[in-house]
């Protein structure tokens, strides 16, 4: 099993505190196996095995247990008064009316409860209602490429690394999988499981092909400014009418199936946060590559894809920095401080190296700015401004 030791970390320091802990992310970016690591950890600390009980709702041995009274009652026959028991749900919104089970065991005192889910509906509504302030959210994101190393050949460049780790994403199995074709087969199961099993069938849509429309509109768009109204627009005149109403529907979807990311834009000058025009990025870029032609990808909004998922990896509240008429690709917000990111794959011209610079140079404040981008060069500054290699900034060097 790949270390997931940041997430692991998370679970530690929660470990017998009086929250419900609820992992959420993506299908396949590796919530079961970090359940695993973690149970592990209790078992080298003392922990004994009758202690920890687990159940991952799509398993078929556990497809009995399908709503809250039967969770309830399974778990409850299980429980002795004098110990301590660790429980873990796996993908636990399979389970109607999951959430009456979930606030009788948080209840127990001789409980510790962890569960994990693929969308972010079962956190709406009534267990948002039921359980405010009794839960603590771990967000989890496909592999970081500090992970992703950790787990390939030693013997490839970091280069190669990098390129692969870029045009493939960071779904821990795919390094399980060899051959190209297995890849993209391994990758279409789960955009097919997200938009088919997820979306369709939680919001009850109709023509699944309009759906597949926007996400390939999303795709081919990430790092673009864009709208619910453009998107209609666009989509109509290519002869697939649909309303903008409906398009902001499915763009909720599919940022509460985490498939999206949306970033809203804050304007440094006039300190305010932004409603229109924000940016959508794609949680992991091998789903990208799937489902669009390589050759069509612009890879420097991948790369801005990649410094994103990054930023918020590491516990940032990210925004699209707005300064008068310029743009800031990421305004990183956390830990009482802010920092200003610029992403470019290279600067070598020099007029490119001047517009990339300008918005950072326009900020007034002295927050740290950097300048991320591929150029093999050692780290520059520029006013002030850094210039560091993308992956030295990946690796936290």
């Amino acid at each position: 099993m790949i270390q997931r030791d940041e997430y692991l970390q998370k679970l530690i320091s929660f470990k017998d505190k009086e929250l419900i802990k609820v992992i959420t992310g993506i299908r396949r970016c590796g919530k079961s196996t970090l359940f695993k690591l973690f149970q592990q950890y209790l078992i080298d600390n003392g922990v004994e095995q009758d202690q920890i009980i687990s159940i991952n709702f799509e398993d078929l041995d556990f497809e009995h247990i399908n709503n809250y009274r039967i969770l309830y009652d399974t778990i409850k026959s299980k429980l002795n008064k004098n110990k301590k028991y660790y429980i873990f749900l796996d993908e636990i919104q399979h389970v109607e009316n999951f959430e009456k089970a979930v606030d009788s065991l948080y209840i127990k005192k001789n409980v510790d409860l962890y569960i994990t889910g693929s969308n972010a509906f079962f956190l709406s509504g009534e267990l948002a209602t039921l359980l405010s302030g009794r839960y603590v959210e771990i967000k989890m994101l496909p592999l970081s490429f500090k992970e992703y190393l950790s787990a390939v050949d030693d013997n490839i460049s970091m280069d190669r690394k990098f390129s692969l780790y870029f045009e493939q994403g960071g779904f821990p199995y795919l390094l399980n999988i060899p051959n190209e074709s297995d890849k993209i087969d391994y990758l279409k199961g789960i955009y097919n499981t997200i938009v088919l099993k997820d979306i369709v069938t939680r919001i009850k849509i109709s023509d699944v092909s309009i759906l597949e429309s926007i996400v390939k509109f999303m795709f081919d768009n990430i790092g673009n400014s864009t709208s619910a109204k453009k998107i209609s627009d666009t989509l109509t005149s290519y002869g697939r009418k649909v309303t903008a109403p409906t398009v902001e529907k499915y763009l909720t979807a599919l940022v509460d199936s985490f498939i999206l990311q949306k970033v809203n834009r804050y304007d440094i000058s006039g300190k305010q946060h932004l409603k229109t025009a924000e940016k959508y990025y794609v949680t992991d870029l091998g789903l990208q590559r799937f489902l669009l032609n390589k050759n069509k990808l612009n890879l420097g909004h991948n790369l801005e894809n990649l410094v994103f998922l990054e930023l918020i990896r590491r516990g940032y509240k990210v925004y699209i920095g707005k300064i008068d008429s310029l743009e800031v690709d990421f305004i990183a917000e956390g830990f009482g401080y802010t920092n200003y990111y610029q992403v470019a794959l290279t600067v070598k011209d020099e007029n490119t190296l001047t517009r990339e610079l300008k918005p950072l140079n326009s900020i007034k404040d002295h927050n740290p700015k950097y300048l991320l981008t591929t150029d093999l060069t050692p780290e520059t500054s520029y006013n002030g401004i850094r210039q560091i290699n993308v992956v030295d900034w990946l690796l936290n060097k």
